[in-house]
């Protein structure tokens, strides 16, 4: 069960150097101890060039000549926050002037509409400096609430004292007046400057978006929940001897944050709150997707607190919305490129975007007054993500078009045209597109090969050139199955993929017995032609082959990459039409190899040790025995973000909840279950599980153990506990499946 030290570390936050010349990424070489963590690297992008490490002293001092950055408008220069401060990068020249040197941070530059200023955020406000002269400026002057109020003259008793001494004394008048006249000056002066504009006691600006005429900006801001309370995960092994708490997350249904965006207006400090919603200000989430060139309207993306309403909107000057889309889903809105759009075409500009208005993830556009919407791709296949050329001349788009088990690139002309397919070999290309428009960097994998970083020209079929090799010489030596893709007919009708790993693939006999492997994170590709999220278990499935057993991969319904319908299957019951397709894979395995139901084993982690709870509670009749790895046992106890889309809230739907957690159904055990879990899990608590062992406990049920991993969190890092695990699994396996066993 050796890891990333065996099989590569992954090419990851790949990016370009402004001069489109390097691409620099974060990686590893083959077979670096598994306790390193990434470091930085960069590679020349020409065929044959071998990456060189970056290290901390080189990426600190020239580190802003490779950071992604902001163009400008005319594409000769790109402006970088990078260590807190701002840099100005030449394209033409190569040459770098730094803007900014100070103790505070500095981020997210923005070049203004006729490219002589730059806009940034230093604390809570906007500044500006003229990059001909040198000016600097600040914008706003945003300030914590909540305003002051003027508290000068008292009430009640002794404020009939104060009136007495006015009335008695000529002395109380005259500093009276003085004091006043202090504050009118006071006020004229203020008048002069910036305006302050105040935010309520708590809350705090998260997001800025500055017009390029700098005559506005749009803030989002959040406001913490009180009385949230959020689990502490004991840590029982510690350098101190003592055990020490972990703070970790709040449940699903506890008190959220909340949000509100505005536009202000900088010359007056005028704040408009937006109604996104009709209701009120406060509701639900917002995404800034920047101002059109020509700074007249900005792009929002509003979400509803339960997620079921997306408004893609416009506002203008007048703070005046316009909504472009409503995306209405009876379960939750989602999808891939969920987040994805933005303006094109210079001046008042059009806008593009991503939904799944027809039941896939498509791509549109539409004008910034809500007319002339177009869809530019159609067809029972999902647009993965989208960019645009630094010239406004392509759309550069990810997509599974040619067969959802593989991912590649295509361009398309904003002004209008077909697609064009850039990447050619079969498997998933994972891009991105130099500055200049003339080369792409690819990660690009195969089932039985890892992710591995490629270069190749901006053009239809073009060649790649390998630059990294992630796995190891011994990883690569062995001849590792690419398992076939099978469709299992499920009870509705549907056709679910699977991989599939025979005996014969690995030149052994069969055993009699079969394994099913659940992926995790439900909405999670696993299916498909590239490498595996889960490249342990994609190695664990070949040694099981090789032991004799069949087994079987699902991407069942839940899973990411079929559209809509697919991905809301499960809405309001984990464990139904999810737990359904595994029950159909077992029935797949007995009609198609003959196997008893009762030597089939199901095991996953996460979800996937979830849905292995429910199908030895619920479907004991279809499985002989199960591996439960970090599971979720009961709903309420997961997290806000990813519960409360499928299931709603625990105070609202009760029987969403009920009928989806494994904890409610533990009578139903009656094969063997090995249940493992890491003692420090941060995203699914060791409570969950400690929870269902005391379920067992008291209903008297027997046939299950539990394995405790005193250091791990949700995904293990030692290899001594993901050996120790899957030994057990195996164990599992061998004791209750094979035909040479009878099953007890």
């Amino acid at each position: 069960m050796r890891g990333p030290e065996l099989y590569g570390r992954q090419p990851d936050n790949v990016h370009w150097s402004a001069d489109s010349k390097w691409i620099y990424f974060n990686w590893l070489e083959p077979g670096t101890d598994w306790r390193e963590r990434p470091k930085q690297f960069r590679v020349r992008a020409v065929p044959g060039a071998k990456p060189e490490r970056v290290s901390i002293k080189q990426a600190d001092s020239t580190g802003y000549r490779f950071a992604e950055g902001e163009r400008s408008h005319n594409g000769r220069y790109s402006a970088v926050g990078f260590g807190g401060d701002i840099y100005i990068n030449d394209l033409g020249s190569g040459t770098t002037r730094r803007l900014t040197q100070t103790v505070e941070t500095e981020r997210d530059p923005q070049f203004s509409a006729n490219d002589r200023e730059i806009f940034f955020v230093r604390g809570n406000n906007i500044y500006s400096i003229d990059l001909s002269s040198g000016f600097f400026r600040q914008v706003t002057d945003i300030r914590q609430g909540p305003a002051p109020v003027d508290s000068s003259r008292a009430q009640g008793q002794r404020g009939r004292l104060e009136q007495q001494q006015r009335e008695l004394f000529e002395s109380v008048r005259d500093r009276i007046r003085a004091d006043s006249i202090a504050r009118a000056e006071r006020l004229l002066r203020d008048s002069l400057g910036l305006k302050p504009v105040y935010l309520q006691s708590s809350e705090q600006v998260s997001e800025f978006s500055v017009s390029p005429t700098g005559a506005s900006l749009l803030i989002t801001t959040r406001t913490p929940a009180s009385g949230q309370r959020v689990n502490d995960i004991p840590q029982y092994v510690t350098r101190s001897g003592y055990t020490e708490e972990l703070r970790s997350r709040t449940k699903v249904g506890d008190a959220e944050q909340r949000g509100r965006v505005a536009l202000i207006t900088i010359s007056t400090a005028n704040v408009t709150w937006l109604k996104t919603f009709s209701s009120d200000t406060t509701t639900g989430a917002f995404d800034l997707l920047g101002w059109n060139d020509a700074g007249t309207r900005a792009l929002i993306y509003a979400y509803s607190g339960d997620n079921k309403l997306r408004l893609l909107q416009t506002v203008d000057q007048a703070a005046k919305l316009t909504t472009l889309e409503t995306a209405r889903d009876t379960a939750w809105v989602g999808g891939p490129c969920n987040e994805c759009g933005g303006w094109y075409g210079g001046g008042a500009g059009r806008v593009w975007y991503v939904s799944e208005a027809d039941g896939f993830s498509h791509l549109y556009t539409i004008a910034p007054d809500g007319s002339g919407k177009q869809q530019l791709t159609r067809g029972r296949w999902e647009v993965r993500d989208v960019a645009l050329s630094s010239d406004d001349r392509w759309f550069y788009l990810q997509t599974n078009q040619v067969s959802p088990f593989e991912q590649h690139l295509y361009r398309m002309p904003t002004a209008g045209g077909s697609m064009e397919k850039i990447t050619t070999k079969p498997g998933k290309h994972t891009t991105v597109v130099s500055p200049d428009g003339g080369l792409v960097a690819n990660v690009y994998s195969y089932v039985n090969h890892p992710p591995d970083l490629f270069v190749l020209n901006d053009k239809p079929g073009a060649e790649m050139s390998q630059l990294t090799v992630s796995p190891s010489a011994e990883w690569l030596s062995f001849p590792w199955i690419a398992p076939e893709i099978v469709m299992v007919p499920a009870s509705d009708g549907i056709q679910v993929p699977a991989h599939i790993y025979r005996p014969s693939d690995m030149h052994a006999q069969p055993n009699g017995a079969a394994v099913i492997f659940v992926h995790g994170a439900g909405y999670l590709h696993n299916v498909g032609n590239f490498w595996s999220e889960y490249p342990r278990e994609y190695m664990f499935n070949q040694f099981l082959a090789s032991k004799g057993y069949t087994v079987l991969d699902l991407d069942y319904r839940g899973s990411d990459g079929y559209g809509r319908d697919w991905r809301t299957a499960i809405y309001r019951h984990m464990g139904g039409r999810d737990l359904q397709d595994q029950v159909d894979a077992s029935k797949y395995l007995v009609q198609s190899i003959g196997v008893d139901p009762k030597r089939i084993g199901i095991y996953g982690g996460s979800y996937g040790g979830f849905i292995t709870l429910m199908a030895l509670f619920t479907e004991s009749a279809h499985f002989g025995a199960g591996a439960a790895l970090r599971s979720v046992t009961d709903w309420s106890h997961y997290n806000q973000g990813y519960t409360s889309n499928i299931l709603n809230l625990p105070q609202n739907d009760t029987l969403a909840y009920r009928q989806s957690s494994p904890i409610y159904f533990a009578e139903g055990l009656q094969d063997p279950l090995l249940m493992a879990h890491g003692m420090v899990d941060t995203n699914v608590h060791f409570q969950d599980i400690v929870r269902l062992t005391q379920r067992f406990i008291e209903l008297g049920k027997t046939r299950w153990e539990l394995a405790a991993y005193p250091v791990e969190d949700h995904a293990f890092v030692r290899p001594s506990s993901w050996a120790d695990e899957y030994r057990r699994i195996f164990e599992l396996f061998e004791r209750y499946l094979p035909a040479r066993n009878s099953p007890k």
